[in-house]
């Protein structure tokens, strides 16, 4: 289920306020459609290319160039990347509880809206299929927004795969700061049971064991209640769905979202509630590395600077190697005043200053809202901290991109610069 999303996807669904996040991306406040049901089509509007991996865009696509150049990067395939080291340290967790636990991460990242939302018990109305939320290639394609869009793909060939782990990257449009990331990447978990011989309640006790003991195995704790605990929560693709957070560093912190898998999904996937149950979950890799490996800012993985390349091995997680930082180079700092219209999406922003900024744009910070007594006008400004990791930028290079910035929110986005 979207369980493979980490907390990210699982935000967009729970009921509850988020506290300190870790998996996937931090909890974000969403901006639903002005309609519901009615999606609003992104301002942005790019040449899209012949195809991608096969998939041949239409009008609704909205795929920035550099969005595109991660496509392929298999970064989890590389055994001396923090993400690499954290995908294999947690395959070696499941080889050695399951041998029987299948592994993937070389899926394409292109999927179908069925296979991302539909089979997912994802409202067809819900914001998460807002193009303002979402990279499609076409009405019908999206770049995955989770790894969950496999699952069905993996529950179908039961009882031949009978427990699995699916990796790899994933893409979502989001605010810009030292821990969003337009790519990212998941893990999920499935695991199923004959539910002649299982009972729901040995489901969920074997999930929360199972993933007690993942959680004790990353972070050196003891299990327990002093050093987790458990939530309950609500998500659309489990039931009963709960979440795992640890006591770390002085503090609570949300380290992933499960649950048993609705009977829906399974139904979705060929299979017969009556017959096959089971439980999911899902983390975000990033989160979990940054934390382990102290990195910063999540810029860093998609570098090419030596600097932080040379810093770890295969063995880094055993040695627990953490990141030492090296110099930071000063900001330049550019603000955007604005008059919005009412359809305005900040999503759309932050994409908008990616596609003219790329990793240069360190953040995009909002400071101040307010709304005209007399004219109803609403008004933002934004803060945009522009700063190479690797050199000095120049005042005069950053105004020419924050100047396209300008141009292109007035003519994209219709706002009124103050």
């Amino acid at each position: 289920m979207a369980l493979g999303a980490g907390l990210v996807t699982l935000r967009r669904f729970s009921r509850s306020v988020p506290r300190r996040a870790l998996a996937g991306h931090t909890a974000v406040t969403r901006t639903a459609p002005k309609v519901p049901g009615l999606p609003r089509k992104a301002a942005t509007v790019l040449a899209p290319p012949e195809e991608i991996l096969g998939i041949k865009p239409d009008e609704k696509y909205n795929v920035p160039a550099g969005v595109r150049e991660k496509l392929g990067k298999n970064l989890l395939l590389n055994e001396k990347h923090p993400l690499g080291i954290l995908w294999k340290t947690v395959q070696d967790y499941f080889a050695e509880q399951d041998p029987n636990c299948k592994f993937f991460d070389t899926e394409k990242p292109v999927v179908s809206t069925v296979e991302c939302f539909d089979k997912l018990r994802v409202p067809p109305d819900h914001v998460s299929r807002s193009p303002s939320d979402t990279y499609y290639v076409n009405a019908d394609y999206v770049l995955r927004t989770h790894t969950s869009a496999h699952q069905c793909q993996f529950l179908s060939q039961y009882p031949e795969i009978s427990s699995f782990l699916c990796a790899g990257d994933v893409y979502r449009r989001d605010e810009i700061d030292a821990s969003h990331y337009p790519a990212f990447h998941q893990c999920e978990g499935v695991r199923l049971f004959d539910a002649q011989k299982v009972s729901k309640e040995e489901v969920m006790e074997d999930l929360k064991k199972t993933l007690e003991g993942l959680a004790a195995h990353l972070f050196n704790l003891k299990t327990g209640e002093d050093t987790m605990r458990w939530l309950d929560e609500y998500f659309p693709f489990t039931e009963p769905s709960v979440e795992l957070e640890i006591f770390y560093q002085e503090d609570w912190m949300e380290v992933l979202g499960c649950g048993v898998i609705h009977h829906d999904v399974l139904r979705n996937a060929g299979l017969d509630p009556e017959k096959v149950h089971g439980w999911a979950f899902g983390l975000g890799l990033e989160r979990l590395a940054m934390v382990l490996f102290g990195i910063p800012d999540i810029r860093l993985f998609w570098s090419d600077d030596e600097r932080f390349a040379q810093q770890f091995t295969a063995q880094s997680f055993t040695e627990k190697t953490k990141f030492k930082p090296f110099s930071k180079y000063p900001p330049v700092l550019k603000d955007i005043s604005m008059w919005i219209p009412e359809e305005f999406v900040d999503n759309d922003l932050f994409e908008m200053i990616r596609d003219e900024g790329g990793d240069q744009v360190e953040k995009v910070d909002l400071l101040d809202e307010f709304t005209h007594p007399k004219t109803g006008r609403t008004s933002k400004m934004f803060r945009v901290t522009w700063r190479d990791m690797s050199r000095t930028l120049t005042n005069e290079e950053v105004n020419t991109k924050h100047e396209k910035v300008l141009e292109r929110v007035v003519e994209e986005l219709k706002v009124e610069l103050r």
